[in-house]
């Protein structure tokens, strides 16, 4: 026993002491990567279960001390971690191969590119493919809910571009959209960009756009288009072809419900024998000018090239009907991107874009709100082909005969390109030339046909909807824009430094032309659609005008690393332009990072793989005002008396501030970039404030200089928006199931910080409830300002004991709504309620919003869905305070809900007149989320295709919009305006639609 203890105990402190005596040795190699070739700068090797570690050099080398036996952990960003034996070896090269994450991802920032690890902005990329996936017409609708601090507005209506509002709405006369830059051309629509085309979408929402300078207070959105690559052609064919359909419709009151309603709004009405209270049925006018609309489209690419040459060319025909009967759009896009290699150092390319679209539009305005407020008792069309009389029963015109009397036709022809030429002198610079155009020939022509009132089925006294004569309009406008760049970019790295450096010189030119004319007594004939072919006997009339803008810009950037983890860049931007006095505005900023999970104390952690601090701080501006709104102008052909003879002269009508300047942003930026779990789980975390001043707003020009009602526009509003954005995405597999998780969610806060002067502006009207809007200090930007309504009088107690009101022909009466009085001339409540108990009462812009996105993959098969959506803010229901006659139609819910003798609501009032002044009652929460995107897709198996010769087939099932949950009771809670004053106020836009679609992507 005492022999076996020994022999044990020596067994033990053997195996303890061997670690011990092994050998160091000197291990040296160098660390590349995988694919390229090229050598890893500041790559992680460490001795695994000890302290000990260092990092490759310049040139990629590394050298450490190490156990013979011992096994060496080699880890950078962007790349799959190695686990390499020793083995007693002196020498061992690896290569890395680089995870499939965004770290690696090239980004676009503006006269350049970065990568994603390297860059200290807020810079968000899509992938085209992502954006092809979905059945959309412009690529920013695709956008939806996939980039936090992005809000993207759109609507179902054919041809229109959504509206991007970025980290909030920061101006209100100078524009809130963002610029696009399509492969180095800068743009304010992007309607004829083809999805399938584009490589990425990067969006700079940060100070980082303060390198576009004057454009860049909106954010930029930096379209990079596809390219060629070397080797054989590749054939690329991407198609599909379904339908879109309203995907909610507000439903109306039957005859029933609308015969009840008129007891009380018009008892004169009823006591009638006679048609149409006699003829029986429901009409639902939706029916009547709504549809399903066909759409498709097809796209047809050819890439490839050589040593010296490469190519993509690429022709797409789009067609989409719509959801209104006579709405049609069709749109044909031709691409040819070219780059070739004159010699080693010389390179030049063409990335060109032709399109051409016709678009039949449909009048808005008669389809939605004559819609809403047609009676149901009067038919549409009759057996004979006669069209029902609403307007002789008092009411709106027949929506259908409107919208088939009218021809509205559009021909757009765009060109969008540019052409190159890039110089390498040396290795490190780089000098390059551009010249960049944007031009765009549109041709309109609006007819209206001739119908007389005696063609309607109900000729009753009173029918007044008839064209007497024909007419026609000519329009013809044309623009052209160019921007000439010219940069020098040098690129070096000095050991653990890397910089770049950016300057250069642009220069822009814009000009418009417009002619336009109108003539009645066109004939019908679509051939004889001149003017000169109208009435002899009538004057045509024309207008003929244009404008003329430049500007002139210098530009300089710097980005610096320092050992791969401490990052710095600075840029600055003089932009001179044609639009101001003062001619020029300098706009700097500057940025810092660092990656402090490369780090030695966070390099053998496995939780985090990436960990990056980044903050920005920059100034940037807009310019985007008419071109002559400082010029003081004369208004001629002004009548007046002269020596008691009538005379025509020239006077000056407008007071106009000579001295307007730049509305400025100046933003803050504090962003968090993480990656857990080998970069399984990433994400971002930002904080930002953005400050707008020197903003544009109406001021009111002093009663002294005999003007008391007139006004000025001049630069005295500020605003802000502050806000945090959160955005997480897991990516996993798990043998052959593939899947990710992601989201965002965004909070933002606008507020008016100061007018300066200025007067609160309103905006937004109603019909006869007048201006509900009103942008005032304290509050967002629109808010809502609008009496409060309380509830509905019950009884003549309450009439009695109620304020006096005095509200433009609103009364007190049982089943009317109750406004409460609180303030008056004084600021104190009065005892009458009037203008001065308006209050603020929410805003269009929500507090929080973003989307979710999840997708999964088994071996063939596809799957993923998008969902988007806002929450807290409101939507005015204009259409339903928009009442000019009596006779209009009510909503089915209104109509159930609203206030009898036999169904006391304190919610609904019993009539709802032009005279109802607005109120809190039309306001509602414009919450909802919506399934954005469902695809389902099978991709053909590899050894399949391999018979076939193909490289890759895939046959999907798309759905857009497939559903909504809301509380809104309109069509929709996302309201498209260009005017920013009457944002979130439904009155007859075209509602947002649902999508079927089938495809196929093709590739050989």
């Amino acid at each position: 026993m005492k022999r076996l203890i020994t022999i044990s105990l020596c067994g033990i402190l053997c195996l303890c002491l061997t670690p011990a005596l092994a050998q160091n040795i000197t291990v040296k190699g160098t660390v590349k990567d995988a694919a390229t070739g090229e050598t890893l700068i500041g790559v992680s090797i460490a001795v695994q279960g000890t302290q000990t570690g260092t990092q490759t050099g310049p040139d990629g080398t590394y050298s450490i001390s190490a156990p013979g036996n011992a096994q060496l952990t080699i880890s950078y960003i962007g790349y799959a971690t190695q686990t390499v034996p020793v083995n007693n070896q002196a020498a061992i090269n690896v290569a890395l191969k680089a995870q499939s994450n965004e770290l690696q991802q090239v980004v676009v920032i503006g006269y350049g590119t970065q990568r994603r690890r390297d860059v200290t902005g807020a810079v968000a990329s899509v992938k085209g493919e992502d954006l092809a996936k979905q059945p959309v017409q412009t690529p920013t609708q695709a956008l939806q809910g996939k980039v936090s601090g992005v809000q993207v507005i759109g609507s179902g209506q054919p041809n229109s571009q959504p509206q991007l509002r970025i980290r909030g709405t920061g101006s209100v006369l100078g524009g809130a959209n963002p610029l696009y830059v399509v492969d180095g051309v800068l743009t304010d629509d992007i309607r004829n960009i083809n999805n399938n085309d584009i490589l990425s979408l990067d969006v700079l929402k940060d100070a980082s756009a303060a390198i576009y300078g004057v454009r860049g207070a909106n954010g930029v959105v930096i379209i990079t288009t596809r390219k060629g690559k070397k080797g054989a052609p590749v054939v690329r064919y991407d198609a599909n072809a379904g339908f879109r359909e309203v995907s909610n419709l507000v439903e109306m009151a039957n005859r029933d419900q609308y015969i009840s309603y008129l007891q009380d709004a018009n008892p004169s009405k009823l006591p009638s024998d006679q048609a149409p209270l006699t003829t029986p049925g429901t009409t639902n006018w939706y029916d009547a000018v709504l549809r399903k609309g066909f759409q498709t489209n097809h796209n047809l690419s050819v890439s490839g090239g050589s040593d010296n040459a490469t190519y993509f060319v690429s022709g797409n025909y789009l067609k989409d009907n719509g959801v209104v009967t006579t709405n049609n759009f069709d749109r044909f896009t031709l691409r040819s991107n070219l780059e070739i290699k004159l010699a080693d150092n010389l390179t030049t390319g063409t990335q060109l874009s032709l399109s051409r679209a016709n678009e039949r539009p449909a009048p808005l305005g008669d389809v939605y709100s004559s819609v809403y407020r047609a009676a149901p008792i009067i038919t549409p069309i009759d057996e004979n082909g006669k069209y029902g009389n609403t307007s002789a029963w008092g009411n709106v015109g027949n929506p259908l005969l409107n919208i088939n009397k009218v021809n509205n036709q559009t021909v757009n022809n765009r060109l969008l390109g540019n052409a190159y030429l890039e110089y390498k002198p040396v290795k490190s610079l780089t000098l390059r030339t551009a010249f960049n155009t944007d031009a765009f020939w549109n041709k309109q022509r609006n007819y209206n046909y001739r119908y007389l009132n005696d063609a309607n089925t109900f000729n009753v006294a009173g029918g007044n909807q008839q064209i007497i004569n024909s007419s026609l309009l000519v329009q013809n406008d044309q623009s052209l824009r160019t921007v000439w760049d010219n940069t020098a970019t040098f690129q070096k790295d000095f050991g653990s430094h890397s910089l770049t450096v950016l300057a250069g010189f642009t220069r822009e030119y814009l000009k418009t032309d417009l002619f336009s004319g109108s003539r009645i007594g066109v004939p019908e004939s679509e051939d004889l659609w001149y003017l000169d072919q109208g009435n002899p006997e009538s004057q045509a009339t024309y207008i003929n005008n244009g404008s003329k803008f430049t500007r002139q810009s210098f530009l300089g950037r710097v980005n610096y690393s320092y050992a791969g983890k401490y990052l710095f860049s600075a840029s600055f931007r003089a932009d001179g332009s044609s639009r101001f006095v003062d001619k020029y505005g300098y706009f700097p900023t500057v940025g810092a990072g660092w990656i402090i999970s490369q780090e030695n104390f966070l390099k053998d952690n496995s939780l985090i793989s990436n960990l990056k601090l980044r903050a920005s701080y920059g100034q940037l501006g807009n310019d985007n005002i008419d071109q002559g709104l400082y010029i003081v102008t004369g208004t001629p052909n002004i009548p007046y008396f002269f020596n008691n003879t009538l005379a025509l002269g020239t006077i000056i009508q407008d007071i106009k501030d000579p001295n307007l300047k730049w509305e400025r942003t100046n933003q803050l930026d504090i962003g968090l970039e993480y990656g857990l779990f080998n970069n399984k789980l990433t994400g971002e975390i930002d904080y930002y404030d953005k400050k707008v001043k020197d903003a544009l707003t109406p001021v009111s020009i002093p009663a002294i200089l005999g003007d008391p009602d007139g006004i000025y526009v001049t630069n005295a509003a500020s605003y802000r928006n502050r806000g945090w954005e959160f955005s997480a995405k897991w990516t996993d597999k798990v043998g052959d199931w593939s899947y990710s998780i992601g989201g965002n969610i965004n909070y933002n806060k606008n507020e008016v910080i100061g007018l300066n002067g200025g007067q609160a502006l309103n905006g937004g009207g109603v019909g006869g409830q007048g201006a509900i809007t009103r942008t005032d200090n304290g509050q967002p930007i629109a808010s809502y300002y609008v009496l409060q309504a309380t509830g509905i009088f019950q009884n003549q107690a309450q009439i009695d004991a109620a304020p006096t009101y005095n509200l433009n022909g609103e009364t007190k009466r049982i089943g009317g709504l109750i406004y409460a009085d609180i303030s008056g001339p004084n600021g104190v409540p009065d005892g009458v309620v009037d203008t001065y108990d308006r209050d603020f009462s929410g805003s269009y812009q929500p507090k929080f919003y973003g989307g979710f996105n999840a997708s999964v993959s088994y071996k063939a098969w596809d799957l993923s869905a998008d969902f988007y959506g806002n929450w807290g803010n409101k939507i005015y229901n204009g259409k339903k305070g928009f009442r000019y006659d009596p006779n209009d139609n009510i909503e089915a819910g209104y109509a159930s809900k609203r206030w009898t003798p036999t169904n006391a609501s304190n919610t609904d009032p019993i009539t709802i007149t032009q005279n109802t002044p607005a109120s809190t009652y039309f306001i509602e929460s414009g919450a909802f989320l919506r399934l954005n995107n469902l695809t389902l897709g099978y991709t053909i198996p590899t050894e399949v295709l391999k018979k076939i010769k193909m490289s890759r087939i895939r046959v999907y099932a798309s759905s857009q919009n497939l559903f909504t949950a809301k509380r809104f009771s309109g069509f929709t809670p996302e309201i498209l305006t260009t005017d920013i004053l009457s944002s979130g106020i439904e009155l007859n836009g075209y509602p947002v639609t649902r999508t079927f679609t089938f495809g196929v992507n093709v590739e050989f």
